[in-house]
């Protein structure tokens, strides 16, 4: 037990329930536990100084707003920034959510505080052009054939599918259908089908024939060099390489490709319903956020070609 934990005893084992059900039960990604759990740990410690006493449940049951307001005020001052703050107040809300489901207590004084104002943060999509690029040179910067083909399977699920990259790694041999719709386990659980494109499906299978590892049906469908579950973190670094060759701006990310899959889906003229159900956002308005995307894409575009935009 670290010195930090022995500041809150009284609270371990709560931490430690909520944490399992996270990753058994909410299935968080990897990264959102370990943020949640670096953001309740601090906001324990913050209580400790607070009060000036091991915090126990009772006080996390008598915590009024302004005691909120104030481990919020101390993380500004610690140098957060205001998406870091909200994240924060997402994790003490999911964690009180918590301990009200399972009445071990209550305390509505959480929902009296108010997320900090985020400036919104367009997605930045490639142009089709660039989209092409990627796809036609990631597999340059290969060790082995088999990894560009690898990669460019990946890199097509992305762009042809409109998949994150989790969702892409997390499939299976046997999620691959015999038809043309791909099912595929999003954010919550939440499932969807998408249309798997012939030129989808040609590129996993050009991977899978050339992959010299024994691709078990219970097994990843994209593996490393050692076999195991590929790592989001070595397509990451296929795009690193390819900005600094293609000239492609730092926004040229492999989550970049999931938005371009759905502003070009939404300039060639789909309906934001259909694009919607497609990329698995729960609502509607996550969605719509591409209209404003649409509008800048394609100023972009006329400003870059058109002959008298610069006169």
């Amino acid at each position: 037990m670290t010195t930090k934990h022995i500041i809150f005893p009284a609270l371990l084992p709560l931490l430690k329930d909520w944490l399992e059900f996270l990753q058994a039960e909410k299935r968080v990604s990897k990264h959102t536990y370990d943020a949640y759990q670096r953001d309740i740990t601090v906001f324990f410690l913050f209580l400790a100084d607070h009060l000036g006493k091991a915090p126990g449940m009772a006080d996390l049951r008598d915590l009024r707003p302004v005691d909120f307001r104030s481990f919020l005020a101390r993380r500004r001052r610690d140098g957060l920034t205001p998406a870091s703050v909200a994240r924060t107040l997402s994790a003490i809300r999911a964690f009180y959510k918590y301990l009200r489901q399972n009445e071990i207590l209550y305390n509505d004084a959480i929902n009296a505080i108010s997320s900090p104002k985020l400036p919104q943060r367009l997605p930045r999509p490639l142009d089709e052009q660039a989209a092409k690029k990627t796809l036609d040179h990631v597999s340059d910067f290969a060790t082995e054939g088999w990894v560009g083909d690898r990669d460019i399977a990946v890199l097509t699920l992305l762009y042809g599918c409109g998949l994150r990259i989790s969702e892409a790694l997390n499939l299976n041999m046997q999620d691959l259908p015999e038809g043309d719709m791909l099912r595929v386990i999003g954010k919550r659980n939440k499932e969807r089908l998408v249309p798997l494109l012939p030129v989808v499906r040609e590129a996993i299978e050009t991977y899978m024939v050339n992959c010299p590892h024994l691709l078990s049906p219970e097994g990843p469908l994209f593996i490393g060099v050692q076999g195991r579950r590929l790592n989001a973190r070595m397509i990451q670094l296929a795009m690193q390489k390819l900005r600094g060759v293609l000239g492609l701006p730092p926004s040229a990310t492999p989550h970049a490709l999931r938005h371009s899959f759905a502003t070009h889906l939404l300039i060639a003229g789909g309906d934001l319903r259909t694009i919607q159900e497609l990329l698995g956002h729960a609502s509607l308005s996550t969605t719509q956020h591409y209209t404003d995307v649409d509008t800048a894409y394609l100023m972009d575009v006329y400003n870059n070609a058109h002959p008298g935009a610069n006169d």
